[in-house]
Parts: structure tokens; sequence; C-alpha cells
């Protein structure tokens, strides 16, 4: 027995309108297997909506995929915001999907060993990864699933930024060249890009997740060094609770903003 077509009939004979899977609120996430990705996952499937998930390896995301597992509403998709041919496909199997919520968490933080080095310190591949990964890949994200956004009733666009590429707040000494610039670069794509927004009814705004203590990646701590929390940091939980709340909030003359994750309160680039 199909139980789709007796719930629906049943909806029916009620005068109930059931919400289908295509009708639920919608969001995309970047960079989902772990840290403030995966908390955000966890957080917007516990609202029922449906999330678009991507990893650059899904089949390692087991976290990931145990909270797909446990909801069907839970979509993983295999992305490499670096790879621009592969944004263009995943946006064109989803080209008839309107997106609520896009949120570019995906990003490339910085290594142990070079965090505190000064300007001879620079390793050149490594930023020009990080400006790759942190400022081209969301661009190239947010430019291929606007028209989604667009047709969506949120028209929402989020990016988890960093107060490291502000240049009031980064701190006051020689160190993270490369990912701090990487993190200004973003900010400015979101600043240029948010009078493109602003024409298609779309909120973009840049958020600072606040110093969060999650696991880093592999290759972003040197060998032999284990992960610390920093002083003032604050658990994926309590980031990502606090984001949600200013992105719920979210206004259109918020536009092209740099906002802080506590309060929502101006940062300025």
């Amino acid at each position: 027995m199909r139980i789709l077509p007796v719930v629906l009939a049943l909806a029916a004979a009620l005068g109930v309108t059931p919400v289908t899977a295509a009708d639920k609120t919608t969001v995309l996430i970047t960079g989902a297997n772990r840290g403030i990705g995966l908390e955000f996952v966890r957080q917007l499937s516990a609202r029922d909506w449906k999330v678009i998930a991507t990893a650059r390896d899904p089949a390692d995301a087991t976290e990931l995929q145990a909270l797909a597992k446990a909801d069907p509403d839970i979509t993983i998709e295999k992305l490499d915001v670096t790879d621009r041919p592969g944004v263009d496909a995943l946006a064109a199997k989803y080209k008839d999907q309107p997106i609520d919520l896009l949120i570019n968490n995906a990003g490339k933080t910085p290594r142990y060993m070079s965090a505190f080095k000064q300007s001879s310190g620079v390793d050149y591949d490594q930023a020009l990864q990080s400006y790759e990964i942190n400022a081209l890949g969301p661009l190239k994200v947010m430019s291929a699933f606007l028209p989604n956004v667009a047709n969506s009733q949120l028209k929402k666009m989020v990016v988890i930024s960093s107060k490291a590429g502000s240049f009031p707040e980064s701190p006051k000494m020689p160190m993270m060249y490369e990912y701090r610039a990487s993190k200004a670069a973003l900010n400015m794509v979101v600043y240029t890009m948010s009078f493109e927004t602003a024409k298609k009814g779309v909120t973009l705004v840049a958020l600072s997740p606040g110093t969060v203590s999650t696991e880093p990646a592999e290759g972003e701590l040197g060998y032999g060094q284990k992960m610390q929390a920093m002083p003032g940091s604050v658990t994926p939980v309590d980031s990502v609770t606090s984001m949600l709340k200013v992105i719920d909030g979210l206004t259109p003359a918020q536009n092209g903003q740099f906002l802080d994750f506590k309060d929502g309160r101006v940062i300025q680039f």
C-alpha cells in the first residue's frame, strides 16, 4: 500500500493542505561536513527545512551522512567551491529549485605554523589557495545560485566571514597574512555584489561567527600541533544559534552589511 496517496486523500477530505518537500523552506549550505556548516545542518533540519548540504568529499563526511540518514529532507551533494564547472553543474541540477537561504560557509582557515609569521614567512601557495576558497569560491556559488534565491520566499544569502578581514577590527599585529587578505577580499565581494542583489530583492550579508572552537581540517595545523580553544571562543552550537537569530531578523535595509553574530551589530569592512 502506498502511503503518500492515502495521506493526500485524507488531507483533502479534511480540507487540509499538506506540506510537501517541494513546499518546505530550503537552504543550501557549503562546507557542511564539519564545524559551523554541520551545525547549520543540524539546527535547520530541526526546523523541518529542506537542506542541501555540500561537501568536497561526502564519503568522508560521516556525521553529515548520519544526519541525512535520519532525515530524508537532507540531501548531500559533492561540491568544491573552487571547481567552477562543478558549481555550474550543481546549479543546473537545481535550476528549478527555489533556495530561501544560501549559506556560504566553506572556507580555508589559517595554518597554525604560519599564522604568526611576519611577511617574510608568507606561504604564497597557501595565500593563493586561501583566495580561491575564501573569496572567489563564494562569489562563484552566489552568482550561480542567485536566480534560485531570487525565486524564493526568504531571498537571503549569507557569507561566513571574519573580523580578521576588517580593517578596524582585525588584530593590530603582523599575522595571518594569507587568511586576512582572503577575508578582506571576501568582504569586498559581499559589498560589491550587494548592488546586484538589491536589484533582485535579495538580501546579502557577511556574518562574523565569532572565534569558534572547531576541529581543524587536515593540514590546517602544523605537525605535532594540537587544537586548543582560544580565549573567548564559542562552540559551533552557540555560534550558529546566535547567527540564525541574526539571519531570521534580516531585512533588505541590511543588504551589503557585515554583521556580528552576537547581536547583529554592523562591523566596518
